[in-house]
């Protein structure tokens, strides 16, 4: 058994679930093949505990990475505010320098709060958008992490969040008297957002909503939700944690045209530190003093400083237009590579979070192949793309080679009427949330 299995087997049983984060999960990816771990990273390379080389096409530390693993600007600014003490009694500059370039970017916004992840960030801003508002009751569009607050969208019958990211997240833990706090409604279907806020007027704190993810917003679906929540005076809160600093340095919403109230960052803002952003409007974020918010961690100085310098990288680089033009490319090269394989696929995605899907009644069974056979030609790869500005035109090229190639063996097993299934060596990967044996 390779090292990286045998590791992850021992972590199945003195950590639940295997790993802290379900998209790193072996099982999500290449069951009993995944290598799991790393040894080490540079750039888009990566070597597992084995010493074997991949390039990372695929997640890019899970969307984090887009100025590459290791990327030695931002590294060194870390290693410095390590030297010099990484936690003290007394505050870090770097908060203030932080929130001055993001409000620089952000010239609608007045006000900066920190955390350390995504989820734990989104979970502060509807606590201050409640806190400002006095009300409950959240309309929410979009995947937005692990906390209370969301999960209780789950306790009403059926499986609401199914719809919008991912099936199968029980509320177990959340208690029953959430129910009904949280409303879902779906991307470009203004329609149930009005039916929502016609039926909860008066009793809305938020809307919490992701600006983009899969699909631009059509028949002004944005500027709608802003208007109407601007005219009932409910906080309308962008969550850029996936979307931010890809399109654009700064929100995608700079792009879009559309000012929210309060707007949320994390991932892509920092190249793989752990630190989350809420920016907001004065009146907005002023609730946060009304409230009890405050975590020790919060206030540490190494992660700050790599947000600092990974912001102002991008900037100087003009990195998102590169992963506009790489994650362009990649989805071209898809259609191209599919096209002439004879293999239907929908592609889809804005281009730095490109996806694709397999058109046909084996897609689950085609989506592990396709990793399986990736991995054996030396990539990390699903039917997904982060595009990172370490991944060159040519590292790019190579790869859509690659896809072309197993395309074309693909094809090959469906038009012989082959299962699939008989060529993966191991189960079939998970969709959604599962539990571990």
């Amino acid at each position: 058994m390779a090292k990286g299995q045998a590791l992850y087997k021992r972590a199945k049983e003195i950590i639940p679930g295997g790993t802290q984060l379900l998209s790193k999960r072996p099982e999500m990816f290449l069951p009993d093949q995944w290598p799991s771990y790393y040894s080490r990273a540079k750039g888009c390379e990566v070597w597992d505990l084995d010493g074997n080389h991949y390039y990372d096409m695929g997640l890019m530390g899970v969307g984090s990475n887009v100025l590459g693993y290791a990327y030695e600007p931002v590294d060194d600014a870390a290693k410095q505010a390590i030297d010099r003490s990484g936690m003290c009694t007394l505050n870090a500059p770097e908060e203030v320098e932080l929130a001055e370039l993001l409000l620089e970017l952000h010239p609608w916004a007045d006000m900066v709060r920190y955390a350390k992840a995504g989820g734990e960030s989104m979970s502060m801003a509807v606590r201050i958008a409640r806190a400002h508002s006095r009300k409950d009751i959240v309309l929410v569009c979009g995947y937005h992490g692990w906390h209370d607050w969301y999960l209780a969208a789950n306790l009403v019958k059926g499986d609401p969040l199914a719809g919008v990211h991912l099936q199968g997240l029980e509320p177990a833990g959340v208690p029953r008297e959430l129910a009904g706090s949280n409303l879902i409604f779906h991307y470009n279907r203004l329609d149930e957002f009005k039916r929502l806020m016609e039926e909860n007027r008066g009793k809305i704190a938020a809307v919490v909503m992701e600006p983009i993810r899969n699909d631009y917003p059509r028949d002004r679906f944005l500027a709608e939700i802003r208007r109407m929540t601007a005219q009932e005076g409910v906080t309308l809160i962008f969550d850029e944690i996936s979307s931010g600093f890809r399109m654009c340095c700064g929100g995608s919403h700079l792009v879009l045209g559309v000012e929210p109230d309060m707007a949320v960052f994390a991932k892509a803002m920092t190249n793989g530190y752990p630190v989350a952003a809420v920016i907001g409007k004065r009146d907005v974020m002023s609730a946060a003093q009304d409230t009890f918010i405050s975590s020790t961690f919060w206030t540490e100085r190494i992660a700050l400083a790599a947000a600092v310098k990974s912001i102002q990288e991008q900037r100087r680089q003009d990195v998102p237009a590169y992963l506009m033009k790489t994650g362009k490319r990649v989805q071209e090269g898809w259609a191209e590579q599919a096209k002439a394989a004879g293999l239907p696929i929908e592609i889809g995605g804005i281009y730095p979070l490109s996806h694709f899907a397999f058109e046909n009644d084996q897609q689950l069974v085609c989506k592990t192949y396709f990793t399986q056979e990736m991995l054996r030609k030396g990539y990390l790869a699903y039917t997904g793309y982060y595009a990172s500005l370490a991944h060159t035109e040519q590292i790019v090229e190579d790869y859509l080679t690659a896809c072309g190639q197993v395309f074309q063996q693909i094809a090959g097993l469906l038009k012989k009427g082959e299962p699939v299934e008989k060529h993966i060596d191991g189960p079939v990967c998970h969709t959604g949330f599962q539990r571990l044996n």
